[in-house]
C-alpha cells in the first residue's frame, strides 16, 4: 500500500507539472519575440559562438521532445521549436545547445551521466521484469518468501536510478544556466522576455526534480523494508 501511494503521489505530481510546462509553453508560444529569431536561427548561432561546428541541428516530431543526443552529435528540436520565433522557443533550443556546450567542453556531470545510461538502462529492465513477475505471481504481500528473496536486487535497481535521476538535475540546471545567459548576451531576448524563458525553463527543471523525488521515495522505501527484515 505505501509503495501505491508513493507511486500515485509521484504520478499525479509529475501530471500536474507536465500540464503546466505545457500550459506555460503554449502561453508564451504566442508572444513573439521583438528580435524575431526562430530556436533554429539560435541554436545555430549558439554552437557557432561556442566554436561547435560538428553538431546539426535538426526538426523531430513531438511536442517537447527536444533533446541532445551526443551519440551523433545532433540537437533535436520539435517542430514548434525549431520553427517558433518567441520567449520559450528560444529558452528550450538554447537549453538543448547547453548540452552540446557541456560535451564540447566535457562538462564533469554530464560525462558521468553519459557513463551511468547502459546500467541504468539494465536497471530500469530488471526492475520492470521483477515487478511484474511479483505482481502477477501474486508475491507483493510482506509476507512473501519470494519478495524478500528479490529485494536486494529490487533495491539495488532503485539505488541506480536514483543516482542517474539525482546526478540529472546539475546537468539540466546548468545547460538552463547556459541557455539564458547566452541568450542575454547575445541580445536575443528582452528582459520581460528573458523572465518568460526563463520561467519556461524552470517548468521544464521540474519535471526531473519530481522525478528524482519519486525515485528517492521508492528507494527508502524498499531500504526501509530490506533494513526491517534484517532486524527481524
Amino acid at each position: 500500500m505505501t509503495i501505491l501511494i508513493i507511486s500515485v503521489i509521484t504520478m499525479l505530481v509529475s501530471w500536474f507539472v507536465s500540464w503546466r510546462l505545457k500550459s506555460k509553453f503554449k502561453q508564451y508560444s504566442e508572444i513573439g519575440l521583438r528580435s524575431g529569431v526562430s530556436g533554429k536561427e539560435v541554436a545555430e548561432q549558439m554552437l557557432k559562438d561556442h566554436q561547435i561546428y560538428d553538431v546539426r541541428v535538426i526538426s523531430v516530431d513531438g511536442q517537447l521532445t527536444d533533446h541532445y543526443n551526443p551519440a551523433d552529435k545532433t540537437v533535436n528540436l520539435s517542430y514548434d521549436v525549431y520553427h517558433g520565433r518567441n520567449a520559450a522557443a528560444v529558452a528550450v533550443s538554447a537549453h538543448e545547445c547547453g548540452h552540446a556546450v557541456q560535451h564540447a567542453t566535457a562538462y564533469a556531470a554530464l560525462g558521468l551521466r553519459s557513463q551511468m545510461v547502459p546500467i541504468q538502462n539494465v536497471s530500469a529492465k530488471t526492475l520492470n521484469i521483477i515487478m511484474m513477475v511479483l505482481m502477477f505471481g501474486g508475491f507483493m504481500m510482506r509476507g512473501s518468501g519470494i519478495f524478500y528473496i528479490a529485494l536486494p536486487i529490487i533495491v539495488a535497481c532503485n539505488l541506480v536510478l536514483t543516482l542517474f535521476a539525482t546526478i540529472t538535475l546539475p546537468v539540466e540546471f546548468d545547460a538552463s544556466k547556459r541557455a539564458l545567459a547566452w541568450i542575454d548576451k547575445r541580445g536575443v531576448v528582452t528582459s520581460q522576455e528573458h523572465e518568460m524563458a526563463k520561467d519556461a525553463l524552470n517548468w521544464a527543471a521540474m519535471t526531473y526534480v519530481v522525478a528524482a523525488l519519486g525515485s528517492l521515495a521508492q528507494l527508502l522505501y524498499y531500504v526501509s523494508l530490506l533494513l526491517g527484515r534484517r532486524d527481524d
